[in-house]
């Protein structure tokens, strides 16, 4: 008998311990389940503006001439870059370059290879020889070219105006 009530006050132990962990568990879950609602919801990561390709349709002057009075300057249209050697105070321009220009299809840096008009430059003094010509944009040295004179050859570099 005394063994019956030993055992039959170990059972009632489990069951009363057993059960208070149920209930345990329980308001555990009931009050994620608050502690969940009464929280702010984030806001969702901001997106970052899409980076979109530069516009270089406009006036570019050389800014690396080295000279107050004459430097380079570029004209860029939706479909032709044009090249003027300007002197004077720009009282004088004579045409370097005409010729095709792609405008970029995408953000940062830029090339294209521009198809001379050879016919429009042959007509000038001091236009290109040249059938092609390759040009650079890139923000810190703006539309950049070689230019080759006298047989020197020079990065011109420029900032739009």
């Amino acid at each position: 008998m005394y063994r019956k009530t030993i055992a039959m006050a170990v059972a009632g132990l489990l069951i009363l311990g057993l059960g208070a962990c149920g209930n345990a568990s329980d308001t555990k879950t009931a009050d994620a389940g608050s502690t969940s609602q009464s929280q702010t919801t984030k806001k969702p990561a901001e997106k970052k503006p899409v980076e979109q390709p530069a516009d270089l349709t406009g006036t570019w002057k050389q800014t690396n001439s080295g000279s107050d009075d004459s430097w380079m300057e570029a004209e860029i249209t939706a479909d032709t870059i044009t090249v003027q050697w300007v002197s004077n105070n720009g009282d004088t321009k004579s045409l370097y370059w005409k010729g095709s220009y792609n405008a970029p299809d995408k953000a940062g840096d830029w090339k294209w290879t521009s198809q001379g008009d050879t016919a429009a430059m042959q007509a000038s003094l001091l236009g290109s020889q040249d059938a092609t010509k390759d040009f650079t944009y890139t923000k810190a040295d703006g539309v950049s070219w070689e230019t080759t004179a006298m047989g020197t050859t020079t990065v011109v570099k420029t900032a739009k105006q």
